[in-house]
């Protein structure tokens, strides 16, 4: 019985440690983005600004 609840208290612990991590990323690109509009907006484009947003040929 208990390791039934040890189990599913991983479980959720994993499930919430995923989603965080899945969270975190979704924030970081957010703020790069912003980051680099703000930067194209003021005319400082730094060399990585928009880095992996478009394709380079």
């Amino acid at each position: 019985m208990i390791t039934t609840v040890f189990t599913w208290v991983g479980a959720l612990l994993g499930i919430a440690v995923l989603l965080a991590m899945a969270f975190g990323a979704f924030v970081l690109d957010f703020h790069d983005a912003l980051t680099d509009r703000h930067a194209r907006h003021r005319g400082k484009v730094t060399p990585d600004a928009g880095a992996g947003l478009s394709p380079t040929r």
